[in-house]
């Protein structure tokens, strides 16, 4: 006999977060065990499964409802097939960043998607220069405190990958800072800086 799992999400126990200095979207899912398995173990194998699609269903939702730095939600974004395409495929590829069984075979699982996948699936990856990526890994930006996180920022021209962080994180300490001149339509310009679209700018809003 052969056994279908359907992927249910229940309405209100769906936990799904975006953390901007993490910059990750998070969703939690779980997969309830077959109770025709001979054994807890055995269940674990689908339901360990069904767990992380019922996650990327939920991060689908939340993903949908983020704001765009130029205006709308990636959600709007989206009615462009080939941005949905690549929406689509981000999601497919979420991975888990938690797990734990349960005694009766069940799992919980929590599934992540970087913001700047998303923000790649709709801008497109960034392009290096054909100097390549000698700038500074990282790029500190001072003075964005009415920038509000979202996702396709530009920053100094460049679509950029960015983390949103309420003051300077340890990793970034030794990192070079530059200002915010202006800030308008998702752009944020800045002068002085000898960062490549390789970089990762940390804009601290504090």
């Amino acid at each position: 006999m052969k056994i279908v799992l359907a992927l249910i999400v229940l309405a209100g126990s769906a936990q799904a977060d975006v953390d901007w200095a993490k910059g990750l979207v998070t969703a939690d899912g779980l997969g309830i065990a077959d109770r025709h398995a001979p054994s807890p173990a055995t269940a674990r194998g689908t339901s360990r499964r069904v767990a992380e699609d019922a996650g990327r269903h939920v991060l689908a939702a939340k993903i949908a409802e983020l704001p765009l730095a130029r205006g709308g939600t990636v959600g709007a974004a989206a009615k462009d097939p080939a941005v949905k395409a690549r929406l689509d495929a981000a999601i497919a590829d979420a991975y888990a960043i938690a797990g734990e069984p349960e005694t009766d075979g069940a799992w919980r699982v929590t599934m992540a998607v970087p913001i700047e996948a998303v923000r790649q699936a709709i801008d497109g990856a960034r392009e290096l220069p054909p100097t390549g990526d000698s700038g500074p890994p990282i790029v500190v930006i001072d003075g964005a405190g009415k920038a509000k996180p979202a996702v396709g920022w530009t920053v100094g021209g460049v679509h950029a990958a960015t983390v949103w962080t309420a003051g300077v994180p340890a990793w970034a300490k030794s990192a070079p800072h530059v200002t915010a001149s202006k800030i308008e339509r998702g752009a944020i310009e800045i002068a002085g800086s000898a960062a490549t679209p390789a970089a990762l700018f940390v804009i601290a809003t504090e």
